[in-house]
């Protein structure tokens, strides 16, 4: 397992990881999710050795790591531009860390097929790198990473040059391929959608702290805060004294916000509230219902069918749902 404790970095004056800590249990994907510039990547390149700490801890199975050198470390790195060998076949890219490590090369012919199995690429041994699509040098990029069988992956936004509906198919296909080959893995990304994908646990970093791990289910129904509620893409934060407007009851008298999951509003004739349509957009399956509160701003639902424009829309909301905070 992997533990980083009170972790900071520093360029100069500027501090890019701020005391962090971090427990990465073994045989899970933990993703380490921030906005630009909170130090996420900085955090992944310290643990990984390519930058150094100023203070904390970072171990690994309880071996002390801090003052060990990035090709002593064991670990498989994988960045957003892959950084293959343009001069060597697909095949020579995925034996690479193998070569590094002195395997006959008997069995690095083995393991590469092997590799190239696992990630949907049976056959492409003698292919050269330049003539692949992007998906395809993502997966060539990550059987290089995973032929040598390290104990834990690293990888920073990996999936960041592809288009989105690529970056899907292929989250749901690595997240099959590390649970298949037993490995613990640090997935570090801006992208909510992403990191909710493949993820076991999520770690939320900001201005080099985190300030939040739980799985993405315990996030999206209990955000920590409201600044973590706004960054996952939770919509509905209203003003605590708006909710109760709206009938809910606030859990302490300084409350100041609450945010409510759109599927904790119920659509039915039978609600106890109501309030005007102000939109309706279709979102493939389902349709974005946007409740127009007057001054107390915007409500969002989900619905199977539309609601037009102006209509009213009866609604009761899951006060078992709701989250409040004192921001």
């Amino acid at each position: 397992m992997l533990d980083v404790s009170d972790l900071t970095v520093r360029f100069g004056d500027t501090t890019a990881v701020d005391g962090a800590s971090l427990h990465v249990a073994d045989r899970t994907i933990h993703v380490l999710m921030g906005p630009s510039g909170s130090g996420k990547s900085t955090m992944l390149r310290a643990i990984a050795g390519l930058e150094p700490a100023a203070s904390g801890d970072i171990t690994w199975d309880g071996r002390p790591m801090i003052d060990v050198p990035t090709h002593k470390r064991g670990f498989g790195l994988m960045f957003q531009d892959y950084a293959l060998f343009p001069h060597r076949t697909v095949a020579g890219n995925v034996a690479f860390g193998l070569q590094m490590q002195g395997v006959d090369s008997a069995a690095i012919r083995t393991q590469v097929t092997e590799m190239l199995d696992l990630v949907g690429l049976p056959g492409y041994e003698d292919r050269r790198v330049g003539n692949l699509s992007g998906g395809e040098r993502q997966r060539v990029a990550l059987a290089r990473t995973l032929a040598p069988h390290p104990p834990l992956v690293l990888l920073d936004e990996p999936l960041g040059a592809l288009d989105r509906s690529l970056r899907e198919h292929l989250l749901i296909e690595m997240r099959s391929i590390f649970s298949t080959v037993g490995v613990t893995v640090l997935y570090v990304t801006h992208d909510r959608e992403e990191a909710f994908t493949i993820a076991d646990e999520v770690a939320i970093i900001r201005d080099g702290r985190i300030v939040a791990d739980d799985t993405p289910e315990g996030l999206w129904n209990q955000p920590p805060d409201g600044w973590a509620a706004r960054f996952i893409g939770l919509e509905n934060l209203l003003p605590a004294s708006v909710l109760v407007d709206l009938g809910l009851e606030r859990p302490t008298a300084n409350t100041t916000t609450g945010v409510v999951p759109p599927e904790a509003i119920m659509l039915g004739p039978g609600g106890h509230t109501a309030a005007p349509v102000a939109g309706s957009h279709f979102r493939g399956g389902a349709y974005r219902i946007e409740l127009d509160l007057g001054a107390g701003g915007s409500l969002v639902a989900w619905a199977p069918e539309r609601r037009e424009p102006g209509s009213e829309a009866r609604f009761d909301i899951d006060t078992d749902r709701v989250s409040w905070f004192v921001d």
